[in-house]
């Protein structure tokens, strides 16, 4: 749906002005003229707009519509408590996710940090706002504009502005950060700010998957990393406006988040019905072999298997005969990546 030319009302008009009997009748014929020329060149310079909505898709219409409820694999029923444990192979010496050097605890980029949009996982190619509150992508697809949520906040409750948009996307795509994040956002060109709360995107060539890569981009505090350098390998816990804090951590060993009770995005339609663990902890193996034996100790509670040869050999015994471990095949209906075997015959 297009936004209409500013002048677009002087096409109605003609035809007053066409019936006025005190007008003579060159004068009348002058005025149309003139006025649609106008009409015309303005057209031609004024940007047009795709109405300004609460998602994007690349395959037609969006499933979900404003302010829906909550996306269908969620419950409105699920109850906030508890504790999931789960675990981890490595080690990790750095609490930045986005840098080169060092390992970061697992989850804590998904969990501390947000993105402009979340995709749905019910659909192939749609996002819906979450930072941003509704998208407009221009009709040449050459720029979008967006408004941020005006509820959207840091952990400390700073408000995230248009200028913490602008230095997330400068920052992830200087050497400050990891290479990947420069090629990945490599054609989104530069942002504009139009007021605290409005960017406009402009892209560097026509694409219509940017769109999708530009929602996947997270958000950093443009203040909070003015006084902690960007790419110094800490152990300090940094600012972000999910909706987990860290609670604490070993390093190397395990790190605990704990859901944020002020996180701002608790009614956001794409949270409803999420994050219903009260504290989520990663625990770190040394190799899978370690791994495997302490989940069979019951070190952590959940852990995913896709090795046939493994799941047939290493998952069975008296704690599975007697169910206090449930093995379990989860069938899915979602696309699969190629796997087979590639054979060098040179």
């Amino acid at each position: 749906m297009q936004l209409p030319c500013p002048l677009a009302n002087i096409v109605q008009s003609v035809h007053h002005f066409g019936s006025a009997h005190h007008f003579p009748k060159r004068l009348t014929l002058s005025m149309i003229i003139l006025r649609l020329v106008l009409f015309f060149l303005v057209c031609l310079i004024w940007p047009s707009w795709i109405m300004a909505d609460h998602g994007i898709s690349l395959d037609g219409p969006l499933k979900y519509p404003p302010n829906f409820a909550g996306f269908d694999y969620t419950s409105s029923q699920a109850i906030p408590g508890g504790e999931l444990v789960l675990h981890s192979v490595g080690s990790f010496d750095k609490m930045n996710p986005f840098t080169l050097k060092g390992m970061a605890p697992d989850h804590l980029g998904a969990l501390l940090f947000e993105t402009l949009m979340v995709q749905s996982k019910d659909e192939p190619f749609s996002q819906y706002g979450l930072l941003l509150q509704d998208v407009e992508i221009a009709d040449d697809q050459l720029s979008l504009r967006g408004t941020l949520n005006p509820e959207a906040r840091f952990s400390n409750g700073q408000k995230i502005s248009a200028s913490d948009i602008q230095y997330s996307l400068e920052t992830l795509k200087s050497n400050l950060a990891h290479p990947l994040y420069a090629s990945y956002f490599k054609d989104i060109s530069s942002v504009e700010i139009l007021s605290p709360r409005e960017v406009r995107f402009h892209f560097a060539r026509k694409n219509r998957e940017l769109h999708m890569i530009l929602g996947e981009l997270p958000v950093f505090s443009r203040d909070y990393f003015q006084t902690h350098p960007f790419d110094a390998n800490t152990m300090e816990i940094p600012l972000g406006s999910g909706p987990y804090l860290v609670e604490g951590f070993q390093p190397g060993k395990l790190i605990t988040y704990k859901r944020n009770p002020q996180y701002w995005g608790w009614k956001v339609p794409v949270n409803r019905g999420m994050y219903n663990f009260e504290r989520i902890t990663i625990k770190y193996f040394k190799d899978p072999v370690v791994a495997l034996e302490g989940f069979k100790a019951h070190e952590f509670d959940f852990i995913f298997e896709n090795n046939s040869k493994q799941w047939a050999r290493d998952y069975q015994g008296d704690k599975f005969d007697r169910h206090e471990i449930i093995k379990e095949t989860l069938a899915h209906h979602n696309g699969s990546g190629m796997q087979g075997f590639v054979f060098n015959l040179r």
